[in-house]
């Protein structure tokens, strides 16, 4: 037979090459078993049942008398603390156990950081500019910077703490005098009807104007200032409304060119308006800025404490730098300072009311809070934020109503942008990502009593050294991770000082005696659903409120 393998070194050689190819390709065989069998017993979360084409689960929530943070908390008792909810087309990951927050903010941040691309981004958020909508990307991590530092740092909001004080001293005067000219001087009755829902929204919307913009538009103005000053108001509180829904076209895109209920139009008209008072700010503070840079000696900044308002410090930045950013320089400026405007006021002014709504319902902590204040502040002058660190129970007053009712409910929905486990469940490339707070808030296994209010808990026992700035995964009001709020000092700052001046220099009551009624809107931002009018008195000197 004639030799197949004329060199004697071939069969060898050939037999060693056949058998590192069966070989790799049994290790490669075993690797993909071996995956295969991991992923398989990686099973994905528990979903809802219940869901109809199309709508998923919307049924549930937009059908039913909760608020959706209430509907999400009832269905993590049936199917866990984490669990699938289908919202139109879109699977989302409903999470409400601090160990799942936990990985989700603390090792897996970057897996499910980005924003859905929601309506309100495209037309409110000038496409994506507006940094609360944007993904998350360099863009976004170097407006966030800016941000931080040169409006949100440590350093900046003790430059501008002037502003919170003086436009808090002022707005306690300015109710003094409407209880003046109010109070009926034939009967005697010492007690004024107050909406504070309204005083406390002209109060946030003045400190964060004055910050961000250099503008006052609340209060004690001009009549040349009412005709702008009802615009802008106009304007903001469509924003305010607009940005809080949730747009049928954002879940069933099918329906968007039904534009049902017409939110895409008033979302463009708002846009436009908003943009032209944004567009006249920044053409201001140009104006200034060119006559202050003929003037040695002047600064650009309507106050005159050092410390200049953002827009102004923003247009500084960008006529240093060049902008290699998908936008111009206007429209970074203008979307970033309309983002903390909304953001900075709206938020505030809901915490603000459901603490004063929830000590009108618990008398015992209106005289604790107020004993606190005549002991720490006196009957001689107004709060001060230096008083903050000497007044431990109103505090715990701001913590326990953080606790109770986060402004942000669900958080800020947020989109995996790759697959990974989470809670030893699979979860998809895709699905978004909602953080039930007032849930997590709400454990039993955390907070004795969870569904009552009771500041003592933060003064002794096991939440004694617990805070709210993202670290302690039991209560994170304002978020966690890299995404957190960056307003988390100054939100601090503004419910605390805020707070103990109204209880210091007013009595409230309610008409009838009758308890506020607590009910909860099913908005992006937990609303107090009713007004919150109270019964006004001061309690201090009248030649202190002198106006």
């Amino acid at each position: 037979m004639e030799n197949l393998f004329p060199y004697p070194l071939l069969p060898q050689m050939f037999i060693g090459f056949l058998f590192f190819l069966i070989s790799l390709y049994l290790l490669r065989w075993q690797s993909i078993r071996h995956k295969s069998v991991a992923k398989s017993t990686s099973l994905p979360p528990p979903e809802v049942c219940e869901a109809w084409p199309i709508l998923g689960h919307l049924h549930l929530i937009f059908g039913g008398l909760k608020p959706p943070h209430v509907t999400f908390s009832d269905l993590a008792d049936k199917y866990g603390p984490i669990f699938i909810f289908r919202l139109g087309k879109y699977p989302a990951l409903v999470v409400s156990h601090r160990d799942v927050i936990k990985e989700l903010f603390a090792t897996k941040d970057l897996v499910a950081l980005t924003r859905p691309k929601f309506i309100q981004g495209k037309h409110l958020g000038y496409d994506g500019a507006m940094f609360g909508f944007s993904e998350y990307g360099l863009y976004w991590r170097e407006i966030r910077k800016i941000v931080s530092v040169e409006l949100l740092s440590a350093h900046r909001l003790q430059l501008l703490n002037h502003v919170r004080f003086s436009e808090t001293e002022t707005s306690i005067k300015e109710l003094y005098k409407f209880w003046v000219d109010h109070r009926n001087k034939d009967t005697n009755d010492e007690f004024v009807l107050v909406e504070m829902n309204k005083w406390f929204g002209n109060l946030t919307l003045n400190i964060i104007l004055r910050m961000v913009a250099g503008k006052r538009y609340y209060g004690l103005i001009d009549d040349k200032d009412e005709k702008a000053s009802r615009r802008c108001q106009e304007a903001l509180r469509e924003v305010f409304r607009l940005t809080g829904l949730y747009v049928p076209s954002d879940l069933i895109p099918l329906l968007r060119w039904l534009d049902l209920g017409g939110y895409e139009k008033k979302m463009k008209a708002v846009s436009k308006e908003m943009d032209e008072i944004a567009d006249s700010w920044v053409k201001e503070h140009r104006e200034k800025r060119k006559i202050s840079n003929g003037s040695p000696g002047t600064t650009t900044t309507t106050d005159h404490h050092g410390g200049r308002d953002f827009m102004d410090v923003m247009i500084s930045l960008f006529e240093k730098a060049d902008n290699a950013a998908s936008y111009d320089a206007d429209t970074i400026i203008k979307s970033t300072c309309i983002n903390l405007i909304a953001g900075g006021s709206d938020t505030t002014s809901v915490a603000l009311i459901w603490g004063l709504t929830l000590i009108m319902n618990n008398r015992q902590v209106l005289k604790k809070v107020q004993e606190e204040l005549n002991h720490q502040v006196g009957g001689n002058r107004f709060v001060k934020e230096s008083d903050v660190p000497n007044l431990p129970y109103l505090q715990a007053v701001v913590k326990e109503t953080l606790r109770l009712y986060p402004p942000a409910a669900l958080g800020g929905v947020r989109e995996f942008t790759e697959d990974c486990t989470v809670g030893g469940y699979r979860v998809r490339k895709g699905t978004r990502l909602i953080s039930n707070l007032w849930k997590l808030h709400r454990d039993p296994n955390v907070f004795d009593e969870p569904l009552k209010f009771k500041p003592e808990r933060f003064l002794t026992g096991n939440n004694k050294d617990m805070d709210v700035k993202g670290q302690q995964f039991e209560l994170i009001p304002f978020g966690s991770g890299r995404r957190i709020c960056p307003g988390v000092t100054f939100g601090l700052q503004m419910l605390h000082l805020v707070l103990a001046s109204a209880l210091h220099a007013f009595e409230f009551s309610t008409p009838a005696g009758k308890p506020v009624d607590m009910t909860e809107t099913a908005g992006l931002i937990n609303h107090k659903a009713t007004p919150l009018p109270l019964l006004v008195t001061p309690r201090l000197s009248p030649a202190l409120y002198n106006v």
